[in-house]
């Protein structure tokens, strides 16, 4: 009987602790979506302020304390922003402006980053460390040189003046390198040059299928900085005609007094794109993430 019954004790205290450990699962996880609904209320509630202030008054937001209920004034407020500046141009040129250099630095930056980190040549790691950098240098820096080139090309006032020096930055070819290094390998580089493929073509056939989720962040990031850059455009835009968004948002605040009810609504409408872009971009980059893992 002994001897029967200790594999019996034994084999029971695992089966004894098993539900004890499944307990303490759902604890966990109930904490940790605690903890990302709270982070996700704290991220959205600048944007929920945002509402507030369009739709109201801008004695309303002066009252103390203040109302955290939205109004019914927004259809005034945006009327107001079409009235007094050109929203629809100034968003045009925006649109043309990040469209134009996020697709010049997704393909100029991603090329860079694959010579960078799967082919060897004269002076590369020279190089690279120049690239870094000017990655580590202020962008003010860069002003009145800029300035001067514009001007001798007789660029400025137009929108080529913000697309073309910013069509590749070292953040994107930094950033590229790193991830084509980690999910390339070299193999597959290898045999497409056994196979005959050329530079561009390894680049087409092998590289880009391979770093979408990594393009996929980079567009989010450099979309959203330049359609949010204000102290270039305003200082190469001289014309009223092919201002940005940001500057034109900006003599809201300056041109017509402290209606700080409408700025918002106008800060609203430049907010509502980039929500678009960003919820479309991380779609699309959470999706080829699990397709990469699935393969």
């Amino acid at each position: 009987m002994t001897v029967d019954s200790s594999p019996r004790e034994t084999s029971a205290a695992p089966a004894q602790r098993m539900p004890q450990r499944r307990r303490k699962a759902p604890r966990g996880r109930r904490s940790l979506y605690v903890l990302l609904t709270a982070g996700a209320v704290v991220s959205l509630f600048p944007l929920y302020w945002l509402v507030v202030m369009a739709s109201n008054t801008t004695s309303d937001i002066y009252k103390s304390p203040p109302t955290f209920v939205p109004g019914s004034h927004l259809l005034e407020n945006v009327a107001k922003v079409f009235t007094r500046i050109d929203f629809g141009g100034s968003l045009l040129n925006t649109l043309i402006v990040a469209c134009s250099v996020t697709a010049l630095v997704l393909f100029l930056d991603s090329l860079a980053a694959f010579a960078f980190a799967k082919f060897q040549f004269p002076l590369r790691n020279l190089l690279f460390g120049i690239t870094l950098v000017t990655f580590m240098l202020p962008m003010q820096l860069a002003i009145i040189p800029q300035f001067i080139t514009m001007t001798n090309l007789g660029w400025v006032g137009h929108l080529q003046a913000l697309i073309v020096p910013a069509a590749a930055n070292a953040f994107g070819i930094f950033w590229l390198r790193q991830y084509i290094s980690g999910a390339v390998p070299d193999e597959l580089i290898d045999a497409a040059a056994l196979d005959g493929a050329g530079f561009f073509r390894q680049y087409v056939m092998v590289c880009l299928p391979m770093i979408r989720p990594g393009l996929g962040f980079l567009g989010i990031y450099t979309f959203i900085g330049s359609w949010n850059d204000y102290m270039w455009p305003l200082t190469v835009l001289t014309d009223p005609h092919h201002i940005t968004l940001q500057v034109a948002l900006a003599q809201l605040n300056t041109a017509f007094g402290q209606d700080y009810s409408m700025v918002m609504a106008g800060a609203l409408l430049a907010v509502i794109p980039l929500l678009a872009v960003f919820l479309l971009g991380a779609r699309q980059f959470i999706g080829n993430i699990a397709q990469g893992a699935l393969k």
